[in-house]
């Protein structure tokens, strides 16, 4: 699987070409077409920042939520479903870039003395 497969596995339902995504993974620091590595948690953290940039975009043209609403959904259902998947992943994004900073805090050789 390589990265675009798993920004539309996180963008289920959003149709966007392969053009459209990768611009979106280049944005986030994300090559396109390389190998999904489950296991970098910096890569995942990217692919999130990159489905929340488009998730973001789409919020944001009111036209495109009246094309994507589901037949049992309406508009503002549509717009809060996107809202809050939206502040969902910003949430998952500030705990893994926290996670990321103890990590490499913990692994360094410097520390500080206060008097």
């Amino acid at each position: 699987m390589n990265i675009i497969q798993r920004v539309q596995l996180e963008t289920q339902g959003i149709e966007l070409d392969q053009r459209e995504l990768s611009i979106y993974c280049e944005e986030n620091g994300l090559q396109p077409f390389n190998e999904y590595i489950p296991s970098d948690n910096t890569m995942k953290r990217k692919i999130y920042s990159t489905a929340l940039s488009i998730l973001e975009s789409l919020s944001n043209n009111p036209e495109n939520l009246r094309t994507l609403k589901l037949d049992d959904m309406t508009v503002s259902d549509f717009a809060d479903s996107i809202l809050k998947r939206i502040d969902h992943l910003e949430g998952k994004i500030r705990k893994m870039t926290i996670e990321e900073e103890k990590n490499q805090s913990n692994n360094s050789n410097i520390f500080f003395l206060f008097d």
